[in-house]
């Protein structure tokens, strides 16, 4: 069996997953992986057959999404050329993490495809959503990589088919201690802006970990530190708290820490908004932006000792053998001739 694993790679969350993800994956078959973005900070110890340019949302300064950014690296040429191009035929199965390139040439293919993703989740009709909808957010969530099938990974267990997060081993088997500091992340925002308003709690140690700077230097009590995949996960296992954006992995990673932990959510980014409702009624304080009259909020949850408890065991295995098992039957090794017909689905059963 030849399966194809598309990985988006805005940001780190999808990439720290399929850390995890593709060594199981190589027990059912030939895996090739493909990787499209361009705004990862971290590698994946794997050989990669595909790196493309995709599409990618870039990370701005000033709390939200970079539009001129993303706009100006957006080619609606080279897209279609990479979806055209890509021999999609010569795979059995698209396992699809957010990535376009690989899902949409499933789609017109008529090529089996499953959305193994966080974004599967926050589209469900039970998950948390806020407020205000954003049609536009919604409509991007469900149409930027389309699949025949929807599984996903949430803070909660919200519906059928959707699962606690994958723990990269990396985190899992961190030893946890407490050495006082803060592990802070918040990709949306220049250092600038960050330190400014971290220097308001003086007695407050800070290792920020930055997207913005290639070198570590020291302000005062605030450590700032370019971004790198061993040291963040040090830092958060041996952290009093945590202060990042509304993201997936690192706030569901702080969680199964047992960190303390506040999240920042991008702005105009409906993703992350729907993380944030999800976390609130979690327990989890939101802070809508980094202006200076949120300071207090800052100052009260460093102030209190609550956190969150969650449940997080390593069901990697079974997800990956339920979607088999859904896709070819009872023998996931056995092969089936799938193109233009859908993919067989078996009844849901629970995995734990």
């Amino acid at each position: 069996m030849k399966i194809l694993y598309g990985i988006q790679a805005t940001g780190n969350g999808h990439l720290s997953r399929a850390m995890d993800i593709i060594p199981v994956l190589k027990r059912y078959g030939e895996v090739d992986i493909l990787i499209s973005g361009k705004c990862a900070d971290i590698s994946i110890p794997h050989s990669i057959s595909y790196k493309l340019n995709g599409l990618s949302f870039f990370f701005g300064k000033k709390g939200g999404i970079d539009y001129w950014a993303t706009i100006k690296n957006m080619d609606g040429r080279l897209l279609w050329q990479e979806i055209k191009q890509l021999p999609i035929k010569d795979y059995d199965l698209v396992i699809n993490d957010f990535e376009p390139v690989s899902a949409w040439a499933a789609r017109l293919r008529n090529v089996p495809s499953v959305s193994l993703s966080h974004q599967s989740a926050v589209v469900h009709k039970m998950s948390p959503k806020p407020l205000q909808t954003d049609w536009l957010g919604m409509s991007i969530l469900k149409y930027y990589a389309p699949a025949d099938h929807l599984y996903g990974f949430h803070f909660a267990e919200y519906g059928d088919q959707i699962f606690t997060p994958v723990i990269r081993n990396q985190i899992r088997y961190q030893k946890i201690s407490n050495e006082g500091h803060y592990t802070v992340y918040l990709p949306a925002y220049d250092d600038e802006t960050i330190i400014k308003k971290l220097s308001h709690f003086e007695t407050v140690k800070w290792e920020v970990f930055s997207k913005h700077s290639k070198e570590a230097y020291q302000i005062d009590n605030i450590s700032v530190v370019p971004i790198n995949a061993d040291a963040f996960a040090r830092s958060m296992a041996s952290c009093e708290g945590v202060l990042c954006g509304a993201g997936f992995e690192t706030p569901a990673e702080a969680l199964f820490l047992g960190k303390k932990l506040m999240v920042v959510p991008m702005k105009s980014q409906y993703e992350q908004q729907c993380n944030a409702a999800s976390l609130k009624l979690m327990g989890v304080p939101v802070l809508k932006n980094l202006k200076k009259k949120r300071l207090h909020k800052i100052e009260s949850w460093l102030d209190s000792h609550e956190r969150v408890a969650v449940n997080y065991p390593d069901i990697t295995e079974p997800i990956i053998r339920l979607v088999m098992e859904k896709c070819f039957g009872h023998d996931p090794y056995r092969f089936l001739t799938l193109a233009g017909k859908g993919i067989r689905t078996a009844n849901n059963a629970r995995l734990y």
